[in-house]
Order: structure tokens, then sequence, then C-alpha cells
């Protein structure tokens, strides 16, 4: 079974993942990796802190002569910002009194010299999972809870994806995200192909399509920024068209539609998930909505709409895959919101940490790779197997199969 975990926290030494059931022989392309990280970097709105770090990968173990083992893979993404954190965010206790703290500051020695450094967060931001995740932790520093919830986290799961993206190639699949809307202003892209809409937001500030709604968008971020402010936004992310057949209608947990949500819906400020034009399909009478099936010698059964968005039952119809995801504006702002201290239970404004006006674009990027990581193990549960030769013999046989 094909899974990962991350670990690390936004101010300390930096980042790291664990893949554990890729296959053996899988060519992996580094750049494509470094590359996924800087999309994820870039896009209009973003704040200081992308300034600051340049993601690299560094590969730890599992892939030799660039190619996968078969054991786990191991990656690093190291935090630049670091340097300026050593001191705050110290494995071992290097407090000298703890009851002398003031102020949110305590003395620490350092060199055999006692210095003051802030440390100790206790004004949680609303929006943020400050206050619920510090009460659940039973932690006075809310900085334990906001280094890990920190959407810096999402640098893994994209260097985790950069990898599941390498699988996919084998299978001629591929992901784009694209942005459809940016707080009221709405973009939507009907009649374009995978490869037009790839083309044209690979290289867009704001991974959109068409660009007079992208300088619309631009401005509209400028207005916002001046008003210390953040905004949300929809994404839609696409695929070439998947094989027949992934994901199961069997049980709830093997619903390939419900996995996905739940892969997109764990990345930070997404608050929905919907598959196709699922929230317009409501309104429209059926007989507009369901793809019909037809037939030919030379296409096999086919569909001329996806409304469907590339799922039905909880299984890929071999249609590309369609998914939209609403993320919430940022909630941490330059003029911030009201909260209470959870030190003296006093009113305060909400702490202020290096922000994004907008991060939607970028919020794309991580929806690429966790639904890459979620195909991965789609394909891999269907045409699993030790060897990346013996996945590809196992999926031609089927398609042999499938278009008896």
């Amino acid at each position: 079974m094909l899974n990962f975990k991350t670990a690390g926290e936004s101010h300390g030494k930096g980042l790291m993942a664990i893949i554990d059931g890729l296959p053996a022989g899988i060519e992996v392309s580094i750049d494509h990796i470094n590359k996924q990280l800087a999309r994820r970097q870039g896009g209009y709105g973003r704040g200081g802190r992308m300034k600051i770090e340049a993601d690299q990968i560094e590969v730890m173990s599992g892939i030799r002569q660039g190619n996968t083992m078969g054991s786990p893979v191991s990656l690093i993404i190291a935090n630049k910002d670091w340097d300026n954190w050593q001191e705050v965010m110290s494995v071992e206790n290097n407090i000298t009194d703890p009851e002398k703290s003031q102020n949110n500051e305590v003395i620490i020695k350092k060199d055999h010299k006692l210095k003051k450094i802030k440390k100790v967060v206790t004004r949680p931001r609303p929006g943020h999972a400050d206050l619920a995740a510090a009460q659940k932790y039973n932690t006075k520093d809310i900085r334990n809870i906001l280094e890990r919830a920190s959407a810096r986290e999402t640098a893994a799961r994209v260097a985790v994806g950069g990898i599941t993206d390498s699988l996919l190639a084998y299978f001629d699949i591929g992901i784009i995200s694209h942005l459809i809307q940016l707080g009221e202003i709405s973009s939507p892209v009907q009649d374009v192909t995978y490869s037009e809409l790839k083309e044209i937001v690979e290289n867009s500030p704001l991974h959109c399509y068409n660009k007079e709604k992208e300088k619309e968008m631009i401005n509209y971020i400028d207005n916002v920024m001046d008003d210390g402010d953040t905004l949300g936004g929809i994404i839609e992310i696409r695929t070439s068209p998947l094989p027949v057949g992934l994901g199961s209608h069997t049980q709830w947990d093997r619903k390939l539609d419900g996995l996905i949500a739940q892969a997109l819906m764990s990345i930070p400020a997404i608050k929905g998930v919907e598959i196709g034009p699922a929230f317009d399909n409501t309104t429209t009478p059926g007989s507009e909505v369901h793809d019909q099936i037809f037939y030919s010698e030379e296409r096999g059964y086919y569909r001329k709409t996806n409304r469907a968005g590339g799922l039905e039952g909880g299984v890929t119809n071999g249609q590309p895959l369609v998914v939209r995801i609403a993320m919430k504006p940022i909630p941490t702002l330059y003029q911030p919101l009201q909260s209470v201290d959870i030190q003296t239970k006093e009113a305060f404004s909400a702490s202020v940490e290096r922000s994004d006006v907008t991060a939607v674009p970028a919020a794309g990027v991580v929806a690429e790779a966790m639904l890459s990581f979620v195909l991965a193990q789609a394909l891999l549960e269907k045409f699993g197997g030790d060897s990346i030769d013996e996945i590809m013999n196992n999926y031609n046989n089927y398609l042999a199969l499938i278009n008896k």
C-alpha cells in the first residue's frame, strides 16, 4: 500500500517526507520535483517567506541512478530561514528561568551569556488551528501549534507529488490546476484541451487561462493588499484521460471520489471540494446532467460530455478527471481581527505572522500533488506489482481485456 508521512516545522531545520510502497524501476526527475516546488512558491500575491526560501529537494534514500529501488524514498527540504530561528526553535531546553518570563519573552543562555528572546505566542489568530489545537494539546505556547499547522508543510507534499508524477507518466497521465475564481472575479474555462490549458497556465502569475481576467485579478490583489486583507478563490484541477476502473463502488472507503475529497480537504484553508460541476448540476434536470453513452468500433464506449467529472459510482470512466476546490481567505491579516490572550484572558488584536494576500494559485500546485498521490495509490491497487515492468505488463493485459 502506497503511503507517505511528512515531518518538520515552519521555522525548524527543514521538512521531510517518507514515501513507502513505490515499486522499483520508476525513472524519477529531480528537476521536475524542483520545478513543482518553485511553482508552489510562485504566484502573484505571495508574502515575504517566498523571498527567503528557494526550495530544493534532497533525496536521502530509495532512489539510485535516477530510479526507485523499491525501498522507502526519503526526502528533505532545508529551511533557509532556520538561521534566524535557531534559538526560538532549539531542540534542547535553553530557557534559564521560565518563571521570569515577561511580555512573552524568556531568558536563554547562549555562549555562556544570557539573552532575552521572544518565544511564547499567546494570542490565537481567528481562522487558524491556534486556539483549538492549543487547548487539545494542553500547551501555553501557541508556537507549538502554528509551526506545524503552517502551510509551509505543503512543500513536502509537493515533493511527494513530484515523485508520484513520475509513476503517472508511465500511464500518460498529466495533472494541471488553474484559477477560475479569485474573490469576486470569476474566470471559468470551457472548451479547451488539457494541453492548451497547461501551456498557458503553467507560466501564468496566477495560473489563470484568461489573460484579461488575470489582469483584473492582479489589480484586485493590489487593492486588497493596501487594505491589509486577504483573498480566497476556486481552483479547478484537470487531468488527461484516466484509465477506466480506478477506485471501486463496493465499499465507502474505496470510492475514488471520496479518497480524492479527503486528500484535497486536508490542504490548509481548503473548505470545499466538488467533482465536475457538482453544485451547478443540482439546479439542472437529470436529463441535462448525466453523460449519455455511445459506442463505435474505433473508439469503443465513449461519452460526448463530461458532467460527471470523470467519475461514476466512485470509479473512473475513462474521461479526464475534473475537480474543483474552494479556498478560504488566509486568516493571517495585517489588520488583525479581535482575539483573546490565552495567558491573561485580555482582549487583543490577534498575532501577526508573515503571510500572503492570496495563495490560491499555490494551493492549486499542492492540490496537483495530492491528486497525483491518490491516483498513484489507485493505479498501484489496480495494477500492482513490485516493479514498474510488472505493473505495466498487468496494465497492458487489462487494456486488452476491456477493449475486446
